[in-house]
């Protein structure tokens, strides 16, 4: 069933419904499957491998065999920090984010549901996930983006798989207001974050990451926040095998916003079970340049139920981090994504993390979906002759 966070009410699997008709808050779907962890077993190791915690027809599904994303060591960062760090790669997906893993479920229940079109509102990486899956489905697939505001990768990717491209002359959050009312006059199916069934899909990354560290919770995990749907989705996964008797322990819930999109992180400090809403958020990271996210209350929710935090940093910090991640470890990530890795070194340098924990960072989109932040961030390649004397004194020099 799906039923509203606030008020409690209850609508049925097969509704078209975003928001609750009745208090008009957000929605979440409940979803707690009796089997045995057992089940899971020799199976493929994409996010279908626990199927029985997705909401949908199994003969329905829309896939792109996303999941199974690497949970990689970083042994370097370890020795820096003082800590036992793991990060959970979602740039592997099929579009280079974890979006992907939203938008199958999101796209299955659109076939479920019987409708032809599918839309959204997008900083990019939505846009680029869902024009995928729609191509994948054989559905029509709009898409809004704020003019000159979304990154060259996520841009091409959309309008190369085929997507009907808007430019709106103003911010996210009005771009969203925008495709709701279209989706709410029935002319398409939104996907958006909004939509309870993407969270489905997100909360498949707790499930890789406790059953990667052998069915043990990390003591914290770390991601990026922009219009929150995804630290909510991953407590709601780990929940969810807590509560099935999976692992015994959970983690805290630590959520990074950049400090000129960080509504929910002011909310956190204020004391408060929702957002004000910031109306021109401003961020190098774009994925997170949102000023009144959807799942605001999820977000907060999820974080005070695991004795989580809430931390803000600069873009300074996102870009430092974006190469210090690259160049020590070799995972190469969009500033988005280097919020969980900005936001570590902070809570660590400020001893808001103990050094014994064992954290994952989640870092949620690949490098080149903003190819001209990475290039402008490094040097001008060295044009020389072809000629080994020279070439040789110039390795030797640097």
């Amino acid at each position: 069933m799906i039923k509203c966070i606030s008020c409690g009410k209850k609508y049925g699997l097969d509704e078209i419904i975003y928001t609750c008709r009745v208090c008009g808050s957000i929605l979440e779907v409940i979803c707690r499957p009796e089997v045995s962890r057992e089940v899971f077993e020799c199976r493929k190791f994409t996010m279908w491998k626990y199927k029985e915690f997705m909401p949908v027809d199994e003969s329905k599904i829309v896939t792109l065999e996303e999941g199974g994303t690497p949970l990689c060591r970083c042994q370097k960062l370890e020795d820096k920090l003082g800590i036992e760090l793991y990060v959970k790669v979602e740039g592997s997906n099929p579009t280079g984010s974890f979006k992907d893993r939203g938008m199958s479920v999101g796209i299955t229940k659109a076939m479920e549901l019987g409708v032809d079109a599918v839309g959204c509102a997008s900083t990019g990486n939505t846009s680029a996930s869902l024009a995928a899956y729609a191509a994948r489905a054989g559905l029509k697939c709009i898409v809004l983006l704020p003019s000159g505001k979304v990154a060259l990768g996520k841009l091409a990717q959309a309008m190369f798989h085929g997507a009907e491209v808007i430019s709106i002359k103003g911010n996210f959050d009005e771009a969203l207001e925008a495709v709701t009312a279209l989706a709410n006059e029935g002319k398409l199916y939104l996907l958006n974050s909004v939509n309870p069934f993407r969270l489905e899909g997100q909360k498949s990354i707790g499930f890789e990451i406790v059953d990667e560290l052998g069915w043990r919770s990390p003591d914290r995990i770390i991601l990026p926040v922009g219009n929150a749907g995804n630290i909510s989705a991953i407590w709601k996964g780990v929940l969810e095998f807590y509560e099935a008797g999976f692992i015994e322990e959970l983690p805290m819930m630590t959520g990074i916003q950049a400090e000129g999109a960080a509504p929910i992180v002011r909310a956190i400090r204020e004391g408060k079970d929702d957002i004000k809403p910031l109306e021109n958020p401003e961020t190098v990271a774009t994925a997170i340049r949102i000023g009144a996210p959807v799942s605001a209350k999820k977000a907060i929710r999820a974080i005070g139920e695991s004795g989580g935090y809430a931390e803000t940093v600069s873009d300074l910090e996102i870009l430092e981090a974006q190469k210090l991640l690259a160049r020590t470890e070799g995972i190469g990530v969009e500033p988005a994504s280097a919020a969980s890795i900005a936001g570590l070194i902070k809570l660590v340098g400020s001893e808001k993390i103990d050094k014994d924990e064992k954290i994952v960072c989640v870092v949620t989109g690949h490098l080149l979906k903003d190819p001209n932040i990475a290039i402008n961030a490094c040097k001008q390649p060295i044009e020389i002759e072809a000629d080994v004397e020279k070439l040789s004194q110039i390795i030797t020099k640097n």
